[in-house]
């Protein structure tokens, strides 16, 4: 028996300025087009009006999405096609979540002038952590922005000389593999395994500048062991990859912020390549410290992916294969 909200009806919306139609269908209407795939219905413009046919809750969706971008064309806000796609994956978790709110939570303006802004509900309120306490646990899968958005407000920070340096680690061993066995000397051990940071601090402030902030010291970035035995003081620092921390390598970490300083801690505790007889650092740590004041835990899902859709579906994919085993 069909359902009620599986009947195929058809809507037509019409846009007040016809200026604005180019900026949110996409060139060759690549963003209506997003809309036809990933809610299956059928998007027509005929000028300034939208005619979408499909299934009555499809269409309700296709509407709302259409409705809040519209709003942030009109205010010289640029809509693309992964904004399409991650509109319809905040309203399909939420629909009375404001797309706007979130896309108008301006993080960081880039060296090439992007604006950074969150892209989930998820993302904006690990933001509003990250502002609020002084310090953060961030996990979830790959591809959620969790060291992408701790780097920019890193680098805001620094702007705003809330902290005079900026300290990026994550361990230096993963995948069973062991510096002794790779190929040249420490800093070409350890860089493969860094240079995710760089890249993105590369994105942010520029090449030549990235590399002036590492070379001045305002920027270091280094594996966890160099943590040891250090003070970071006045400091925004992140680790990165923090599964892959034993125990006593988090205790160390956290015990290492000084006065003025921020701290931020991501990681995916479903990709942990410590052997079967260590514990993830990470783990342990949830039930340590989730509920002390100044302490905030933000929690990632796969439908805050906000890399190529397809790897939200790789995501899904390998999570049927491990429940299945």
């Amino acid at each position: 028996m069909t359902s009620e909200k599986c009947k195929q009806v058809s809507e037509v919306i019409q846009l007040d300025d016809n200026s604005y139609s180019l900026d949110l269908f996409g060139q060759h209407n690549k963003n209506l087009s997003v809309l036809e795939r990933r809610l299956n219905i059928e998007v027509n413009a005929r000028g300034n009006e939208l005619h979408i046919l499909g299934e009555a809750d499809k269409v309700g969706l296709a509407i709302d999405v259409l409705q809040q971008l519209y709003d942030l064309v009109r205010k010289k806000f640029p809509v693309s096609a992964a904004d399409f796609h991650q509109a319809i994956s905040i309203l399909q978790g939420d629909r009375q979540a404001s797309v706007k709110e979130i896309f108008q939570e301006k993080v960081l303006l880039t060296a090439s002038k992007k604006m950074i802004v969150p892209r989930s509900t998820a993302q904006r309120d690990y933001v509003d952590a990250i502002r609020k306490n002084d310090m953060v646990f961030s996990i979830g899968p790959a591809g959620t922005g969790k060291t992408y958005l701790a780097m920019a407000m890193a680098v805001k920070a620094l702007n705003n000389r809330d902290v005079k340096r900026i300290m990026l680690t994550r361990p230096a061993v993963e995948a069973g593999e062991r510096l002794g066995f790779l190929p040249g000397d420490l800093a070409e051990k350890i860089n493969p395994y860094l240079r995710p940071l760089y890249d993105a601090l590369y994105d942010m402030v520029g090449f030549d500048k990235a590399n002036g902030m590492v070379e001045q010291g305002i920027v270091e970035v280094a594996p966890i062991a160099f943590m040891r035995g250090r003070t970071l003081n006045d400091a925004f620092v992140i680790l990165d990859e923090a599964q892959n921390v034993t125990p006593a390598q988090m205790k160390m970490f956290l015990t290492r912020l000084g006065f003025g300083s921020k701290a931020v801690i991501t990681g995916d505790i479903t990709q942990i390549d410590l052997p079967d007889s260590q514990t993830s650092g990470l783990v342990q740590v949830r039930d340590l410290l989730e509920g002390i004041e100044g302490i905030a835990f933000s929690y990632f899902s796969k439908a805050d992916v906000v890399r190529h859709p397809l790897v939200q579906k790789i995501i899904e994919a390998y999570d049927k294969e491990d429940d299945g085993r």
